[in-house]
């Protein structure tokens, strides 16, 4: 049993740098325990370009050397969509912390109405919203209870990550160096040498 547990989720598609930064801040600023890294399998809202299992893998590389993090394999297991309220319901079963944040970036937050059934997500959890710089998160249409934790703003991204893949540039720096080469491998298997790429879609 964890007595403060956060869980992070994302597509990780690559994981970089930020990732690893703002998870550290949100350890730090809601003095947790342990936060949980939460790969997505088959997000809904979006279309990822790596596969699952070549994410997770990435995504153990990254944060499986700091004890803070524990990376969790329920939505890559889990057949169909990844919908954060199931998941937070599964953690909320399987870990019984007595404290549990879902973390979430000040933009997912804008929009979360559009997420599958996001008015249960304050039943199995707290909200806290990443506030990048100093920025203090908006709400959108709905207004949910929620904490903001303020988390470095680092301006790397996976989008940009792959465009410098795409583009034959070097990722050195902007992704940890322990999984750097295999995300370039995983990039020419999925996408060819000719920088092109064959995006996974998903429903939901």
């Amino acid at each position: 049993m964890s007595d403060r547990l956060g869980v992070l989720g994302g597509t990780f598609d690559p994981p970089h740098i930020g990732h690893l930064i703002v998870a550290q801040d949100v350890v730090e600023g809601l003095q947790l325990d342990r936060l949980l890294i939460v790969p997505s399998g088959r997000p809904p809202h979006r279309e990822a370009v790596l596969s699952p299992a070549l994410r997770l893998e990435l995504v153990l590389g990254a944060f499986g050397v700091d004890s803070r993090f524990e990376v969790c394999r329920v939505e890559v297991e889990r057949p169909g969509p990844s919908y954060t309220v199931d998941t937070l319901r599964w953690i909320r079963d399987t870990y019984d912390p007595a404290t549990l944040y879902c973390v979430i970036g000040a933009d997912q937050f804008r929009v979360i109405d559009s997420w599958n059934r996001y008015e249960e997500l304050v039943r199995w959890s707290r909200l806290a919203v990443m506030a990048r710089g100093g920025d203090p998160p908006v709400a959108g249409e709905v207004e949910l209870p929620f904490e903001s934790v303020a988390v470095t703003r680092v301006d790397v991204s996976s989008t940009r990550v792959r465009e410098r893949l795409r583009e034959g540039r070097s990722i050195r720096y902007l992704v940890p160096e322990s999984i750097r080469g295999r995300v370039e491998e995983g990039w020419r298997a999925r996408c060819g040498a000719d920088g092109g790429h064959r995006t996974e879609r998903n429903g939901g």
